[in-house]
């Protein structure tokens, strides 16, 4: 599988009723060859088309009138629905199209996908980390974006419908993927993978890490790009991919240790074992408090989470079925009980049984639980569940989680990744260690 040619990648910026954009350089418009510079205001029109300039489209596309042209766009919100949360005004480089989805606009960027990488490198983590890091973190990066654009293309051909979720009045288990986004390859944000444009500086180590791997991306044994997955930290066992997204078994994404014993570790889908590994503090290249590592990995908003590779969260009852009820829209009445049904390879919940004064459901996938027991996103999945004695109503006073590991755990652990590269550590190798079985060639 190999292109003579650098593709392209659309991302979705951001969407909103109104975008205000500062083009820094001339651009020209795509249909009336009108060209534009400084601020502009797009809003959407009760019909549900676009105003600018006293005129309406259907659609918009600008193209930059010289290399290195950037425009720069207000109001951007990075950490959707994370406890970092917060509004920017980024600057990007490349080509723009705006178009209407639902009642709003969607911004979108075109740029080449290296350039694209250099961003990511240095939105996801610090642009000094270690060289061997940064080259793997390119690979993966490259291979799950190029992964995710080619698995779009075939479900288009085939004419079928991505399905992500089931739902009962007894169970709902749902995962958070590709549905989200059928008019541009990827978004912006963590759901995806971080791209801030040239917002945050991007160092010569990045420049010369995507450079020198540049169209490398690993393969899977039949040829096909992989879906390379990545998260802060997996608590020290890797997860597999089914247990998180759709019921698909990636070869090169498989239960394993991260340490150099890769298969030194319990079951965790075993109840008890994951309750004693939880509890514990075992080894792995992903348990440190070096700050010098984690600030190769962790930008300062991320820098405001602590104890990431086991934490502990309590709330009291009612501070537990006000938020159940907020987050779930289910009124579950007091919480009786909180039960794990089923467990993935690195202990991370996959099910979980809610119980209350007012029903009983069953959910699912990871990142739902986490939605569901947190104002913004749990750290992960992977906790056990301490109820207290009952109170003068007969349920739990308060429920305490203690937890592992910080993200969905599939994949690269970039706090591990960093630490491999402290130890010295090639690019290959990292890869091989969290991607085993994986191919690394070139595509262009």
């Amino acid at each position: 599988m190999t292109t003579d040619r650098e593709p392209t990648v659309k991302v979705g910026i951001m969407s909103a009723a109104e975008l205000n954009i500062d083009l820094l350089m001339p651009y020209t418009e795509t249909g009336s060859e009108t060209e534009a510079r400084g601020r502009q205001t797009f809003a959407i029109t009760p019909d549900g088309r676009i105003e600018w300039r006293g005129l309406e489209f259907d659609n918009l596309s600008f193209t930059a009138s010289a290399p290195g042209a950037s425009f720069e766009v207000e109001g951007v919100t990075i950490g959707v629905n994370f406890h970092w949360e917060r509004q920017e005004v980024q600057r990007f480089l490349g080509d723009i199209s705006i178009i209407v989805e639902g009642r709003k606009l969607t911004l979108i960027n075109v740029i080449p996908v290296e350039a694209y990488l250099e961003s990511v490198i240095s939105s996801e983590m610090s642009a000094s980390a270690s060289p061997e890091f940064l080259k793997a973190h390119a690979v993966i990066s490259r291979s799950w974006l190029l992964a995710q654009i080619d698995k779009t293309r075939r479900i288009a051909a085939k004419g079928s419908e991505f399905q992500s979720f089931t739902v009962s009045d007894k169970e709902i288990v749902r995962w958070y993927d590709r549905e989200d986004h059928l008019h541009f390859d990827v978004c912006a944000d963590d759901h995806c993978q971080r791209y801030q444009g040239i917002t945050r500086q991007t160092s010569e180590h990045v420049k010369t890490a995507v450079e020198a791997t540049r169209g490398q991306v690993l393969l899977d044994r039949d040829g096909m790009l992989c879906d390379t997955r990545f998260s802060k930290s997996c608590g020290g066992v890797f997860e597999q991919f089914e247990s998180c997204w759709e019921p698909v078994h990636h070869h090169y994404l498989e239960a394993a240790g991260d340490s150099t014993s890769r298969n030194d570790f319990p079951n965790l889908t075993v109840e008890e074992n994951a309750r004693q590994w939880i509890l514990d503090s075992p080894d792995a290249f992903c348990n440190t408090t070096d700050k010098e590592i984690l600030r190769q990995v962790l930008n300062n908003y991320d820098l405001e989470t602590h104890d990431f590779y086991r934490w502990t969260v309590r709330y009291t009852q009612d501070e537990l079925a006000a938020l159940v009820k907020e987050r779930s829209g289910i009124d579950f009445g007091l919480i009786a009980d909180m039960e794990p049904l089923e467990r993935g390879t690195s202990g991370r919940i996959c099910r979980l049984r809610i119980t209350g004064t007012r029903c009983t459901v069953v959910i699912g996938k990871e990142l739902e639980i986490r939605r569901t027991l947190s104002s913004s996103h749990l750290y992960s999945s992977a906790f056990i569940v301490e109820p207290d004695a009952n109170d003068s109503r007969g349920v739990p006073a308060a429920f305490t989680l203690r937890g592992a590991g910080w993200g969905h755990g599939v994949g690269l652990c970039q706090i591990g990744a960093a630490v491999m590269g402290a130890k010295g550590y090639t690019y290959d190798r990292i890869l091989d260690h969290y991607f085993n079985s994986a191919k690394l060639t070139s595509l262009y």
